[in-house]
């Protein structure tokens, strides 16, 4: 049977364990803008005419100005620039909207090219787009980046903007280059750096181990949070980033904490005896919904993210779970089976005012409120299982991917993408997968073992 119908059952009868988390992550380091990258400013408009995936943009690797070391790279700086280079090519080759070139296919500029292209190089290749960059190394350790958007057929600098990352966060300014040309050529919103929390499965069907996870947003950086000696479920980043929280059964009780990234602490927001599912941050960090069964009946709940006692916020016959804020905080989303199946309902953020959304065929599940607040995406089971977006007013009800279970979806920051899980048909094996909102584009991310219950986090700070 498949896994979202066992969704108000599964979790009576976790397996006892103890409470073990893995090793604290360290905080990342400071990525700060430089101040003269504003300088440049806008001095062009795209002149392109098209398709956006008609798109040819050049990637060369970044250049150095002197090849020296870094903490970043055994190989030193001009490794690293090209490494930076293909960070970039990836992000937007992944994200379906180009087609670019990347720095294996390409030459090498110069450190003086980066401000002064050599036109000529680029336009015999065909590209309308041109992305230079240059990595320095500074004297307290620390990288400077540089990332420059040309448009061909201006022969002009359309954006340009530089960081200050340590080290350790190399990564980060690549991605952050490719969210500059991103939201340069498309006018929407950056999410490339960004990270995904999710649940690592392990082990046979029947007694899987359920790790707390964390990677970038390409899958990179992946590091295990908890050990798997007890049962982490569905994660969620706190709106600043610095916590995780998730549902773990310790002892064979549910139990909501909340985990400090940074220092490894983790604080116990609630906990029963009774089945509890989908903890969910408010759009402010001050709240935690989550859903518990009591005497049959199970109610959507808020509490304190400081945690403290309990406010019921649903009291009808049936099962109500799975609560998502509107990026307000004024309204929740949730499935509930009050109408004798599931389906999506919506109520103000006190829990009055409750009226359902959804009347199309078919059930739906575990919705999730953009964070521009113009769709809500869920799962919709018609035999299948597949993601499907509704705008909150319950029109415009869209299916986006046609596998057989595909589940649980979350958010790009940007609202624009949506992440789920996978399982195949044949195999069992869960991954995590990401679609646009043209239900196009959709691709496989590398996690190291199975993969589920993915939480995609906003842009980082």
């Amino acid at each position: 049977m498949k896994r979202l119908l066992l969704l108000f059952t599964a979790l009576f009868a976790l397996p006892l364990a103890a409470q073990d988390l893995g090793e604290p992550i360290p905080e990342g380091g400071e990525v700060e803008t430089m101040g003269e990258a504003d300088e440049g400013g806008l001095t062009g408009s795209v002149s392109f005419e098209g398709n956006l995936d008609d798109l040819g943009i050049a990637i060369p690797g970044f250049a150095t100005d002197a090849d020296r070391p870094t903490p970043a790279s055994a190989s030193g700086t001009a490794a690293l620039g090209k490494e930076i280079g293909r960070i970039v090519y990836n992000d937007l080759r992944n994200n379906g909207l180009f087609k670019p070139v990347g720095p294996d296919s390409l030459p090498q500029p110069t450190f003086a090219n980066i401000t002064a292209p050599a036109w000529a190089t680029w336009s015999n290749r065909g590209a309308e787009m041109l992305v230079h960059g240059y990595v320095r190394a500074r004297g307290d350790g620390k990288l400077v980046v540089g990332c420059y958007l040309y448009d061909m057929q201006l022969r002009s600098e359309l954006v340009r903007e530089g960081w200050i990352v340590p080290p350790s966060d190399w990564r980060r300014a690549g991605h952050k280059c490719a969210d500059l040309v991103y939201s340069r050529l498309t006018g929407e919103s950056p999410f490339f750096d960004s990270r995904i929390a999710y649940i690592a499965e392990t082990g046979p069907k029947d007694n899987r181990t359920k790790r707390l996870a964390i990677m970038d947003s390409d899958g990179a950086n992946h590091r295990f949070i908890t050990t798997g000696r007890a049962t982490a479920l569905t994660p969620r980043y706190s709106p600043d980033y610095r916590q995780l929280l998730y549902l773990s059964y310790v002892d064979g009780n549910p139990r909501i904490y909340v985990y400090d990234i940074g220092t490894g602490r983790q604080t116990l927001v609630t906990e029963s005896t009774n089945p509890t599912f989908a903890p969910r941050w408010s759009p402010d960090g001050k709240w935690i919904l989550y859903s518990m069964a009591v005497s049959g009946n199970t109610d959507i709940y808020r509490v304190s993210s400081q945690g403290g006692p309990s406010v019921r916020l649903t009291n009808l016959p049936g099962i109500d779970i799975g609560g998502s804020y509107s990026p307000d905080g004024s309204r929740i989303v949730f499935e509930s089976d009050r109408s004798g199946e599931q389906q999506l309902y919506i109520m103000d953020a006190d829990g009055s005012n409750q009226r359902r959304l959804t009347n199309m065929g078919g059930r739906a599940a575990t919705p999730e409120w953009s964070p521009r607040g113009d769709q809500i995406a869920f799962t919709h089971i018609a035999g299948d299982f597949n993601i499907a977006v509704i705008t909150p007013q319950g029109r415009g009800f869209r299916k986006l991917t046609n596998g057989w279970q595909d589940e649980a979806p979350t958010w790009a920051p940007n609202g624009r993408i949506i992440q789920f899980f996978r399982t195949e048909r044949n195999s069992g094996r869960a991954g995590l997968w990401q679609v646009d909102l043209t239900g196009e584009n959709e691709r496989k991310l590398p996690t190291p073992v199975d993969a589920s219950d993915p939480a995609w986090g906003p842009i980082l700070p």
